[in-house]
Order: structure tokens, then C-alpha cells, then sequence
């Protein structure tokens, strides 16, 4: 998760850049109530490309895991959106969906449950 937060931080950062002509080069305000939910938006879209192109994030291309659904097939939009929402829940429960695959018996967390998905080891390597 740490390698990716990386990136979407910066992905964010260019988001918020490409924005700012819009609002007058000025900072977003709270009565601003698009702004958070634009940011929302690109994260989606950022980790959706990822689990829909290869199954991997560049954290999970580090460690060599796919998500992909329970009969190891690419995921679709509805699985990305499932699985993105309850992410979002868990963390809202202080990361406990994400802290869930420590007492589940197939290691699986929120998101995976909801979605139908989980983390594969990639055992053909990531150019396959």
C-alpha cells in the first residue's frame, strides 16, 4: 500500500494542478465540496486502470501479486467499484477490513469479500 500511496500522491498532485487554472490558481475552500469528491474520482480511476490493465498496482507488481476475481479472471468495472468503495469503508473503520485477512480463513479482506476478488501470487512473473 505504501508504494502506492507514492504514486497516487503524486498522481494527485498533478490532479490538483491541472484544476487549479479552473478556481483562479487560488486554494480549494471547504464550501469547495467538488474538490474532495474530484480527488475521490482520480483515486478511483487511478486504481481501477491498475486492477483492470494486469490485475497490479506498482505495489502489488513489487511484491508480485494480482487482484484479480475468485476464478482468477481480470476484474471488471463493477468488480473495481465494489472493491474501491468497501477499501474506502475500511479505512473509515480505522483499516479494519484491511486488518480483517488476519482472522479470515482465506486471508481475504473486506474488499475482497464484497468485490469477489483477491490477491494472487503472479506465478507466470509480470511480463506474462
Amino acid at each position: 500500500m505504501f508504494y502506492d500511496l507514492l504514486l497516487l500522491i503524486a498522481v494527485l498532485f498533478v490532479a490538483t494542478a491541472l484544476l487549479l487554472p479552473l478556481n483562479a490558481g487560488k486554494a480549494f475552500t471547504a464550501e469547495q465540496f467538488f474538490f474532495p469528491l474530484y480527488l475521490l474520482l482520480v483515486s478511483f480511476c487511478f486504481y481501477t486502470w491498475f486492477w483492470m490493465h494486469g490485475g497490479q498496482t506498482l505495489g502489488l507488481r513489487a511484491w508480485k501479486i494480482k487482484v484479480l476475481t475468485l476464478d482468477r479472471k481480470p476484474i471488471t468495472w463493477k468488480h473495481a467499484l465494489l472493491r474501491f468503495s468497501a477499501a474506502m469503508l475500511s479505512w473509515l473503520f480505522f483499516g479494519l477490513g484491511f486488518l480483517w485477512i488476519l482472522i479470515d480463513k482465506n486471508q481475504r479482506s473486506w474488499h475482497d469479500h464484497l468485490s469477489q476478488t483477491a490477491l494472487f501470487f503472479d506465478t507466470h512473473g509480470a511480463d506474462h
